[in-house]
C-alpha cells in the first residue's frame, strides 16, 4: 500500500464512522420527523432526545476529519469536486447548521408553536441533509465531476439517476441505523412497547432499502456504467458481504437480538462503502484521476499521516469512552 492510498484509507475510516455514528443521529431526526402529532409522538421523540443528545455534535467531528484530509492530502481532487457540486455541499451545510441549531433551541423554548417550529426545523434537516451528502456521493461514483476546477456542470452533477439514488438509499440507510440503535437503547431502559415500535420500524426500512438497491442495480447500469462494472466486478465479494451481513441482521431483529444486530447492521453499512471503493479504485475521480495522480507531495503526505496518527491516539480512546459511558445508561 503506497502512502497515499495509506492516507486515503484513513479518510476512508473516517468517513465510514460518518456514516454509522452520524447517518444513526441523521436517521433520529427522521423518526422524530415521522412520530406523529405532539402527544402522540411524545414518547418517541423523547427517546430519540435522550438517545442522541449526548453525542449528536461529537459525531460531527468525523466529517471534519474527512474534510480536511481530502483537502490538504488530495487538493486537486478535492478542488474539482467542491466547486463542482457546491450546490448540494451548501445545502447540507445549511442543513446541518439548521439542524444542530433547532436541536438546541427546542429544548430551551416553552412556547409551543415555538417548540413545533424548531421541531420541525430539525426533523426536515436530518432528512435532507443526508440525501444531499448522498447526491454527493452519487455525482462522485457516476463520473460526473472532472479533475480540473470548476469544469463540471454544477446541476447535472448531482441532479441525475445515480445520484438521486445515492440520496434515497443515504435517507433510507440513516433512518434504517437509526432504528436498529434505537431498538437496544429502549430496551436497555426498560422501554419494550418502543424497543418494539423501532423493531418494526427496522425491519420495515429494512425491506424497502432493498427494494431501492435492487432497482439501484438497473439504474447503475444504464447511468453510471463504469461504477456497475467495478460492483459486478472486483468489487462482487464485498457487495455480497453487505447482502449477507444485512440479512444477518434482519434475523437477528427478528429474533430480539438488538445489540448483536447492530454489529451486523454496521458491517452491511460499512461493506456498502468499502463496496464503493473497491469498485472505484484506483480512481478517486472517475474516469480518469487516479490516487496517485490526485495526491500532494510525500513530504505533504507524511506529515499529515504523523499528525492523524499522533491524534488518532487523543480522539479514538475520547470517544469510545463516550459511546461506552452514555450506553451504559449513566446519563
Amino acid at each position: 500500500m503506497t502512502l497515499a492510498e495509506t492516507v486515503l484509507g484513513a479518510a476512508f475510516a473516517g468517513l465510514i464512522a460518518y456514516a454509522l455514528f452520524g447517518g444513526a443521529d441523521f436517521g433520529g431526526g427522521i423518526w422524530d420527523l415521522l412520530a406523529g402529532g405532539t402527544e402522540r409522538g411524545h414518547a418517541v421523540r423523547d427517546r430519540i432526545e435522550r438517545s442522541i443528545g449526548p453525542v449528536w455534535e461529537a459525531n460531527h467531528v468525523w466529517l471534519i476529519f474527512v474534510l480536511v484530509v481530502l483537502w490538504t492530502g488530495f487538493s486537486r481532487g478535492f478542488a474539482a469536486a467542491v466547486t463542482t457540486l457546491y450546490i448540494p455541499l451548501t445545502l447540507a451545510a445549511f442543513g446541518i447548521i439548521a439542524r444542530g441549531t433547532a436541536f438546541a433551541y427546542r429544548k430551551s423554548v416553552d412556547a409551543l408553536g415555538m417548540r413545533r417550529f424548531f421541531g420541525a426545523a430539525f426533523a426536515l434537516s436530518s432528512l435532507l441533509t443526508p440525501f444531499f451528502l448522498g447526491a454527493v456521493v452519487g455525482g462522485v461514483a457516476s463520473g460526473r465531476v472532472p479533475p480540473t476546477i470548476g469544469a463540471g456542470d454544477v446541476v447535472s452533477s448531482w441532479v441525475n439517476p445515480t445520484s438521486l439514488l445515492g440520496g434515497a438509499l443515504a435517507v433510507l440507510v440513516c433512518a434504517y441505523l437509526a432504528a436498529v440503535f434505537l431498538c437496544g437503547d429502549a430496551r436497555r431502559d426498560g422501554e419494550h412497547d418502543l424497543a418494539g415500535a423501532f423493531r418494526r420500524r427496522a425491519l420495515a426500512t429494512a425491506v424497502v432499502t432493498g427494494a431501492v438497491g435492487l432497482i439501484g442495480i438497473a439504474v447503475l447500469r444504464t447511468d453510471a456504467p463504469r461504477l456497475f462494472e467495478g460492483l459486478t466486478g472486483h468489487g462482487l465479494p464485498v457487495v455480497l458481504v453487505s447482502v449477507a451481513a444485512g440479512l444477518t441482521a434482519l434475523g437477528l431483529l427478528l429474533a430480539r437480538r438488538y445489540i448483536a444486530a447492530r454489529i451486523a447492521s454496521a458491517l452491511a453499512v460499512t461493506a456498502i462503502l468499502a463496496g464503493w471503493a473497491v469498485a472505484q479504485y484506483p480512481y478517486l475521480l472517475l474516469p480518469s484521476l487516479t490516487v496517485e495522480q490526485a495526491a500532494a507531495g510525500s513530504a505533504t503526505l507524511l506529515a499529515l499521516l504523523i499528525a492523524l496518527s499522533a491524534g488518532a491516539v487523543i480522539l479514538i480512546p475520547s470517544l469510545v469512552y463516550l459511546y461506552t459511558l452514555f450506553q451504559k445508561g449513566l446519563h
